[in-house]
């Protein structure tokens, strides 16, 4: 078992990995729904930058045959075994007992020191027993990238993904190779004569581009983001200032047409029909995301991403060295310092507010912006205050400094700043960083309720078992329709009347409605239940 940072409860992670090596299994099994796989043609293969692309499990399949929807929950399912590896690379699985464990409790010559297990614990695991506990992520990310059949958006998920990896692990040159490869994927997809939007070798969006593709501006801004992390600042902010030059230039979404209120409230008996509608029929498939391939509008969600990229440039900016073209005094280095630091501050601010007003205006059924907007909405204000509190730190260190030397005040020829200004100065970002706590928590109180009702959409709570509303005679949607068992009681209490003079009884259409609802349940079961692998060894290779 090993704790999620972002969950409150424990993930098992060993066991999510075995579930999706079970379902890569069955999908790649010609015996159940791996029909019509073929490896890649030869000339087809791409290699994957550092590593071999042949090999066992890295080998790409050709879903040319396959439908969309089942194109979709393969590519799923790798992202997810990926991820579900990529929490199990420090991690051994004992094969005498099937349990796994930190290699850091490993007893052997390659940890010479391991680390005592917790109390009431499995003993530590000896060496000799011990297998990895999962693949590696490259061997994911890298089955992703050489397959045949995906999207542009979803190579594009796949080299992102696979390079924030390589980045995390240190391997920050290989990385930057990834992230190149990405804008490549991004590039190819663009129509004919729009392919030098982007300049190859620094990664800047073209002032004169007229094809700037949702994929772009992902491609880039992670390219951007990473130079950033790297110490590579000079390189990260001319290409975020492009990105963010290119979402202003994006046109807005067309207004959708108002849909006419409803009259009256439906009747119980449509309310029960459509009720047992949804539960015989099964729900159509969702429909296809988009590719990435097209120019994206200003949406909602994109006015959050532009929020993003503002605090990625405030933060360069406040982080920025001071550089000059000669040799500056003391007193124009420091002015040079500051005059960044509050450019970096006034973004930080700007981007907050933006995110903040966007959040609090955006549809609630828009899951993926309202994610993206309560994200750089607490990115922004944490780094609104922190940029606050160290600038009023240096300021109270150079108080602290002209105290212990009284004559490091204004001098002639120095040009300093007189106390009265400096006592203003001070007293600005004391009032800028109660404004700050202030924000802090109205921000806090957003950041709950999306958490709350994130967590009310996650999968394991109590969820209605019908998709349904009621709409009211305004036209305005009311609460999710109740579970199976207020169904039940909803019906007893509120429908004898439907039924009465009718061939079936009251408890006969009650008890009709139970088995329709259980026989439903019990049909969504998956096919391939019986189809599971305790261990790795009862684990079929991947093709």
């Amino acid at each position: 078992m090993i704790e999620d940072p972002e969950a409150s409860e424990i993930t098992d992670w060993p066991q999510i990995a075995n579930n999706y090596w079970v379902l890569l299994s069955r999908l790649e099994d010609p015996a159940f729904d791996g029909q019509g796989l073929q490896p890649p043609l030869e000339e087809d293969r791409v290699f994957v930058v550092g590593i071999n692309a042949l090999g066992f499990s890295r080998k790409g399949l050709d879903l040319s045959t396959k439908t969309e929807e089942w194109r979709r929950g393969y590519h799923t399912a790798l992202m997810k075994a990926a991820l579900s590896a990529e929490h199990l690379t420090e991690c051994v699985r004992d094969t005498t007992r099937n349990i796994t464990f930190p290699k850091e409790y490993m007893i052997g010559p390659s940890n010479p020191r391991p680390k005592p297990v917790p109390l009431e614990s499995y003993a530590a695991p000896l060496e000799g027993n011990c297998v990895p506990a999962s693949e590696t992520p490259q061997t994911f990310y890298t089955k992703l990238l050489t397959t045949t059949g995906f999207s542009t958006g979803q190579r594009l998920d796949a080299a992102l993904a696979y390079a924030d990896w390589l980045d995390f692990k240190g391997l920050h040159d290989t990385a930057e190779e990834v992230y190149d490869w990405g804008l490549d994927i991004a590039m190819g997809a663009l129509p004919m004569g729009a392919n030098n939007a982007v300049d190859i070798q620094t990664g800047i969006i073209s002032s004169n581009a007229t094809y700037v593709s949702q994929n772009i501006l992902r491609a880039t801004t992670a390219l951007a983001i990473h130079q950033a992390r790297n110490n590579n600042l000079s390189a990260a902010l001319p290409t975020l200032l492009s990105v963010l030059r290119s979402r202003k230039q994006l046109s807005l979404p067309p207004i959708p047409e108002a849909s006419p209120a409803t009259e009256s409230e439906p009747s119980n008996w449509q309310i029960i029909v459509s009720w047992v509608k949804n539960i015989v029929i099964s729900p159509p498939y969702p429909p296809p995301p988009p590719t990435g391939d097209e120019v994206p509008v200003r949406s909602h969600k994109a006015m959050c991403e532009e929020a993003a990229v503002m605090a990625h440039v405030g933060e360069i900016l406040f982080a920025s060295p001071s550089v000059t073209e000669k040799p500056a005094s003391r007193a124009t280095r420091s002015s040079d310092t500051a005059r960044k630091q509050q450019s970096g501050l006034s973004w930080t601010r700007d981007a907050v507010d933006i995110s903040e007003s966007t959040l609090t205006s955006m549809d609630q059924d828009d899951i993926d912006g309202r994610q993206t907007c309560t994200e750089c909405l607490e990115t922004g204000i944490n780094n609104w205050s922190k940029m606050v509190r160290k600038i009023l730190k240096e300021q109270q260190d150079v108080v602290d400094i002209k105290e212990e030397k009284p004559g490091t005040g204004k001098g002639w020829f120095w040009g300093g700043k007189s106390i009265q200004e400096e006592e203003e100065e001070e007293g600005r970002w004391e009032r800028e960083l109660e404004l700050v706590v202030s924000r802090m928590s109205t921000v806090q109180r957003l950041i709950e309720r999306e958490a709350n009702a994130k967590k009310q959409r996650s999968p394991g709570e109590s969820r209605p078992c019908f998709d349904a509303v009621r709409v009211t005679s305004q036209g305005q949607k009311s609460d999710p329709l109740p579970t199976r068992r207020d169904v039940i009681g909803y019906f007893r209490e509120h429908t004898k009347i439907l039924f009465e003079g009718c061939d079936m009884s009251f408890t006969g259409a009650s008890k009709e409605l139970s088995r329709l609802i259980d026989a439903r349940a019990s049909h969504s079961m998956p096919a391939f239940s019986h189809h599971r692998f305790q261990t790795t060894q009862d684990r079929p290779a991947l093709a």
